[in-house]
């Protein structure tokens, strides 16, 4: 890729977000997995952006329409959208809208409600989780298990970004199929690539990512 060519396939996610100023590169610890981490990214920023919010939901669309024509689809049918609090609202809201398909969301632990689940539902329904981001996978296996409680069925996660973390074989290991739109290191490979980063940069995460 040439550096003033357009950002090919689902790339112009890691373009926007470094021109949303969402991507830092330093030292971070983020949650209990990344630690030390010389990457953070907010991906909250897209709601600066609705276009680019518009877009993500549209790019999960398709995402996920291509996976399920396969012969052997790779996403099951669904019929409810969860989004994860807080980051994953935004993304579940915009593909709720997108796709016509009634949203729910479970409330943060620490929030005291009657109950836990917004939004309505039918027990027995399949609900396709959606997070902003993965790392460990903690918070959508929260999600998953509130679900689970109260009868509802949960076999595929969408995230915009996966950190590659861990998170991808957490959630196998609870019987949940991963869709990401982009991980960590096709965003830092990327941005290298475009200029917006100096080698340094790139070969730090790199080994972050080697490391974890």
């Amino acid at each position: 890729m040439t550096r003033s060519s357009k950002p090919a396939g689902n790339l112009w996610l890691a373009e926007e977000l470094w021109k949303l100023n969402a991507i830092e590169f330093g030292d971070f610890t983020i949650g209990r997995t990344a630690v030390h981490s010389p990457i953070y990214i907010n991906l909250r920023r897209l709601i600066s952006n609705p276009r680019a919010l518009a877009r993500c939901a549209k790019i999960i669309k398709e995402e996920l329409e291509t996976l399920m024509s396969m012969r052997n689809p790779h996403v099951q049918p669904f019929t409810l959208v969860a989004g994860v609090p807080f980051g994953g609202l935004h993304v579940a809201t915009a593909f709720s809208l997108a796709v016509k398909t009634p949203m729910i969301y479970v409330h943060p632990p620490v929030m005291v409600k009657n109950v836990a689940i917004e939004g309505i539902f039918v027990r027995g329904q399949t609900c396709l989780i959606i997070d902003d981001l993965i790392t460990g996978g903690g918070s959508i296996l929260q999600t998953a298990a509130t679900l689970s409680e109260a009868g509802l069925v949960v076999r595929d996660a969408v995230t915009l970004i996966d950190r590659q973390e861990g998170g991808k074989a957490s959630l196998k290991a609870a019987g949940i199929n991963l869709i990401s739109i982009l991980t960590l290191e096709q965003i830092a490979t990327y941005l290298m690539a475009a200029g917006h980063i100096e080698e340094r940069a790139y070969t730090q995460t790199l080994e972050y990512l080697a490391k974890n």
